[in-house]
């Protein structure tokens, strides 16, 4: 199995095989890049999103120009040189994990926008402090709990041409977090909404993994409850999209195993965590080998899987295992007779090795029917 790190337990090696400094975000002062050429001085990865997360710097990124005529912020300062629309919901993508990650528009947009709608109010003066920016608009909380009630009142402001920008923890809004409702009413009330695109934990896991991405699918967090997890899963043995997840490292365990139990040991897949980070790790291999390395080197922070799509010869061979009432109810016959078990128990068992497309189990009620009609 194959392990890539931002840098290795011991903090010395980069991804890039290349020595790893730590970054002095003093004032002003210019730093050496990796490559031993000046570079501007930048904001250290955020090591404050995850408790996995190590005070370790990643190395300095070159410095990102930018060649628009700077515009007047509403308090007469300097502010990014991107426009801000009025009138408009804006969706903006925050950094996942590293500060240097955050684009110039959004803060423009931290500094202009009228009302600034945040997942987590907190989170988002810190993230602004960690920028250098002022929020100089009202701030609201948006979460999953009042978004619905929120709404209106938002839109409201829109309507009457404010510029409301939508931010998450991290990532884009409406990717897991909240900012759907608000998408789809202002839709409905035929008010304009705009994207600032940015950090992607599904995109960077994705690019990172060595796996197929001309077809993918997002699924989300793998559900949390046993039963709901298990059929999830099967329902995914013949999709042949690369597959993404989102994971929390106190339920990876389990989930690694039935992982293992519906798509079998030899489906290639990578275990990416901490990305952005300093301790972004990247281990790809098997099913079976990530499963095995979760089992001797327990994996912390934010996780994302992904998952290879099934074959052509996979999904052919699954769906002639798709069997009616009537054959299950024959195979478990034979097996009653040939192990001297009850037909109830040879029922259940025949059942549960033949899942149904969508990861559930034929009624083994119409199974137990069609067995009375053989004898």
């Amino acid at each position: 199995m194959e392990y890539a790190h931002g840098d290795d337990y011991e903090g010395l090696v980069s991804n890039r095989g290349e020595s790893s400094r730590r970054v002095e975000a003093s004032a002003g002062k210019p730093v050496l890049s990796n490559q031993g050429v000046l570079a501007a001085p930048v904001i250290p990865a955020d090591s404050t999103t995850s408790a996995a997360s190590t005070p370790d710097s990643a190395p300095a990124p070159a410095d990102v120009q930018d060649d628009a005529t700077p515009i007047k912020s509403r308090d007469g300062e300097v502010a990014a040189g991107i426009p801000v629309p009025h009138g408009c919901v804006v969706l903006a993508a925050t950094p996942i994990g590293n500060t240097g990650d955050a684009s110039l528009r959004l803060i423009a947009l931290l500094q202009q926008a009228d009302i600034v709608a945040a997942e987590d109010t907190r989170r988002l003066y810190d993230l602004a402090r960690r920028l250098g920016v002022h929020v100089n608009g009202r701030v609201v909380a948006n979460h999953d709990h009042n978004e619905r009630q929120k709404a209106d009142s938002l839109l409201d402001e829109v309507e009457g041409g404010a510029t409301v920008l939508l931010v998450s923890d991290a990532g884009m809004p409406t990717i897991n977090d909240p900012g759907l409702a608000i998408v789809r009413r202002a839709i409905e009330r035929g008010l304009p909404v705009t994207c600032a695109p940015g950090p992607s934990a599904v995109l960077d896991a994705l690019a990172l993994a060595g796996l197929p991405t001309d077809r993918f699918c997002y699924e989300g967090f793998v559900p949390r409850k046993a039963s709901d997890r298990e059929q999830r899963l099967r329902s995914l043995h013949n999709e042949m999209r690369t597959m993404v997840f989102y994971e929390a490292p106190h339920r990876i365990d389990e989930t690694m195993d039935a992982l293992l139990a519906a798509f079998g040991p030899d489906r290639q897949m990578a275990l990416c965590r901490e990305l952005t980070k300093d301790y972004e790790q990247v281990r790809r291999g098997t099913i079976g080998q990530v499963r095995q390395s979760v089992v001797d080197d327990p994996p912390r922070g934010e996780i994302v899987l992904v998952i290879a799509g099934a074959s052509t010869e996979e999904v052919n061979e699954a769906s002639a295992e798709v069997l009616t009432d009537e054959q299950l109810a024959r195979l478990a016959q034979e097996r009653s007779e040939a192990e001297g078990i009850r037909m109830k128990d040879a029922i259940a068992e025949v059942v549960k090795e033949h899942p149904l497309p969508d990861g559930s189990f034929p009624n083994r009620k119409k199974v137990y029917q069609a067995s009375l009609s053989l004898k």
